[in-house]
């Protein structure tokens, strides 16, 4: 173990002499947070939603038909109480509920007006104030073919809250999806370019014929990453909590628990880059090209997966960032627990067992 550590020490002094490296490390996290707005957010089409009918008369009736029959919402399921609802968010999938009140209907026809209130799940501001405008639109639809015959016309009034996110801040939206880029990206490419820099400067020869097996090279490597990697996760909590006035709803240990086990999963996947790149251009292209992308566009980051075409779709879920981005949104906004995000824990740890060992596989111990 005193040699592996030497190695370890060997690979600190390797990053903290390169300031390019520091910066990459250490600037990103920053610029993202302090750069980064509200996320782009296109039509939304299909989301899952959930009504609590009080009144279930014909005016209930018309409206919740109205709603499944538009392109927008799909009606998951009826629930007996509005106690239920926030167990329905938390179950992950509801973007939004629709309570009607008991006598709805006696009251639009006597009183000429009445509520009904609709609540969404605001951890994505930009879509629960498409999907508050889609049901108001429906409202207004509806009312104004009451309307049509008579002199007084009808007036139901939709009551919006917003769960989760009650001001419609961006931050609750951005700071996960920067949370993902920067640790998929920092690790993923350093990783890569380490390996690949050890080749380049003939280094490799010496790391291999050394008294310590080639694995233990390799995760010596990955350690001091590893170190830094969850710095540049508190210092991105330290801002979103102190400079964004975001609070974290769930365990800090379960967020550190899982964005440790993300980190592991980008660091073999830039073992994985190191072994079919032979340059640390080539490498930091194939770490950007590979990474950046496929974050930003196929975790549901900028754009709702419900909305892309099947193939996409497919595709996104073998794209690490989509399953963190999910857990960080459940455990940090929603104060959700494990039981809550197993299922996309097991799927990054599977990503992790499988690119480790493909990584592995394909690791040489000889040069050409």
């Amino acid at each position: 173990m005193k040699k592996f550590f030497s190695f370890v020490k060997k690979e600190f002094y390797h990053v903290f002499r390169d300031w390019k490296t520091l910066i990459m490390l250490f600037g990103m996290p920053v610029m993202q947070i302090a750069l980064f707005g509200f996320a782009l957010t296109n039509e939304i089409k299909n989301a899952n939603i959930v009504v609590v009918d009080n009144a279930k008369d014909l005016a209930s009736q018309q409206i919740i038909n109205k709603i499944e029959g538009s392109k927008f919402f799909k009606v998951r399921k009826t629930l007996m109480s509005p106690s239920q609802i926030d167990a329905a968010f938390k179950e992950g999938g509801i973007k939004l509920a629709v309570v009607f009140p008991a006598n709805f209907n006696a009251d639009l026809l006597h009183l000429n007006k009445t509520s009904l209130q609709v609540i969404a799940d605001a951890s994505d501001p930009n879509t629960a104030m498409t999907l508050t405008n889609y049901i108001s639109s429906i409202v207004n639809d509806y009312q104004g073919q009451l309307s049509k015959n008579i002199s007084i016309p009808y007036r139901i009034q939709p009551e919006v809250r917003m769960h989760y996110n009650p001001d419609l801040r961006g931050a609750p939206n951005f700071v996960p999806g920067v949370m993902a880029m920067v640790l998929l990206l920092v690790c993923v490419m350093m990783t890569s370019v380490s390996i690949v820099r050890e080749k380049e400067l003939g280094t490799m020869e010496v790391l291999l014929v050394s008294p310590v097996k080639p694995l233990m090279i390799i995760v010596a490597k990955a350690i001091p990453y590893l170190a830094l990697s969850l710095i540049n996760l508190s210092a991105i909590l330290l801002l979103s909590v102190y400079a964004l006035d975001l609070p974290i709803k769930g365990s800090i240990l379960l967020l550190f628990a899982e964005s440790t086990l993300l980190i592991i999963t980008a660091l073999s996947l830039g073992l994985l880059v190191s072994t079919i790149t032979s340059s640390q251009q080539s490498a930091m292209f194939v770490s950007m090209l590979g990474m950046m992308l496929p974050t930003l566009l196929l975790s549901g980051y900028m754009f709702p997966i419900e909305n892309m075409p099947a193939a996409l779709q497919v595709i996104s879920n073998i794209v690490p960032a989509r399953w963190y981005y999910i857990i960080v949104k459940s455990v940090m906004l929603k104060g959700l627990g494990f039981s809550a995000i197993w299922k996309e824990t097991l799927i990054l740890a599977g990503m992790s067992v499988f690119f480790t060992l493909l990584s592995l596989r394909k690791f040489k111990i000889r040069l050409e």
